[in-house]
C-alpha cells in the first residue's frame, strides 16, 4: 500500500511494491495521504514515486471487470484523483523509475514535471490495444499536458516510449539513472518548494480549468 515519508520540505509518496493498480482501497489511501501533504505548513513539495518494476500499471482491471455495476463511481474516483493532483497548491514532480502505462502514465502527467530511468522501463497509453477508450476527461488531461503532435501518437498507436523517447518527445522533463531517479525527483522539487500556496494552486485550476471540467462531468462515457 502506499507510504509517505519527508525529506526537508519534499513529502515522498511511494504508491507501493506492486503493479500499483488504482484498486479502490489504494486510492482511499492515496487520497488520504494527499491529504496530510496539502494541510502541511509552510514550504513544500511532492515527489510521487514507487519501488520495484512498476511506477503505476493504472486501471485495476480485475476489480473493475468483477464489478461492473460499479464502473461508473469507480472512474469518477480516478479521475478525480487525477483532477486533484493536477491542481494541488504545490509543485509535483513524478519519478518514474519503473514501467508507467494507462492511467498510471495520466497519472503521472497530472504532475507539474516528470523524471524518468533512462535505461529500462516504459511509458505508455496502451488503451487502443486493450479496447479500453479513452475517456473525455482522460483525453483531455493528455491532450492538454502533451504536444499535439505526442499526444495524437501516444493515444492512437499505443507506442511504448523509454526514457530517452519520453524525453525527446516532451513526455518527461529529465532522465535518470536508476538510482538516481528519485533522487533527482527530490532535488527537483526541493528548490520549488517555497512556490507552495493558494496561489499556485489558484494558478493551475484556472490553467486546467477546461481539463477539471471534464475530468469532473457528472457524466462520464465509459464505451
Amino acid at each position: 500500500m502506499p507510504t509517505l515519508d519527508r525529506q526537508g520540505e519534499v513529502f515522498v509518496l511511494d504508491l507501493g511494491d506492486t503493479e500499483n493498480r488504482f484498486h479502490p482501497d489504494w486510492l482511499t489511501a492515496v487520497g488520504a495521504l494527499l491529504d496530510e501533504v496539502e494541510k502541511a505548513p509552510g514550504p513544500r513539495a511532492l515527489v510521487t514515486t514507487a519501488t520495484g518494476k512498476f511506477f503505476s500499471n493504472g486501471l485495476d482491471l480485475d476489480w473493475l471487470f468483477a464489478n461492473t455495476d460499479r464502473a461508473g463511481s469507480y472512474v469518477a474516483e480516478v479521475q478525480e484523483l487525477l483532477a486533484r493532483t493536477l491542481t494541488l497548491p504545490l509543485v509535483t514532480v513524478a519519478a518514474l523509475q519503473g514501467h508507467t502505462f494507462a492511467a498510471g502514465a495520466m497519472f503521472s502527467l497530472a504532475h507539474d514535471l516528470r523524471v524518468m530511468r533512462g535505461d529500462r522501463g516504459y511509458w505508455c497509453l496502451p488503451e487502443v490495444d486493450i479496447a479500453i477508450p479513452f475517456t473525455t476527461g482522460m483525453s483531455a488531461l493528455v491532450q492538454a499536458r502533451l504536444s499535439t503532435r505526442t499526444a495524437h501518437e501516444a493515444m492512437v498507436t499505443a507506442r511504448r516510449y523509454g526514457g530517452h523517447d519520453a524525453l525527446a518527445a516532451g513526455i518527461v522533463d529529465r532522465t535518470a539513472d536508476e538510482e538516481a531517479v528519485r533522487r533527482t525527483a527530490v532535488e527537483t522539487a526541493a528548490a520549488l518548494a517555497t512556490k507552495a500556496g493558494p496561489t499556485l494552486g489558484t494558478i493551475k485550476t484556472r490553467m486546467y480549468a477546461p481539463v477539471l471540467a471534464a475530468l469532473r462531468a457528472e457524466h462520464i462515457e465509459l464505451g
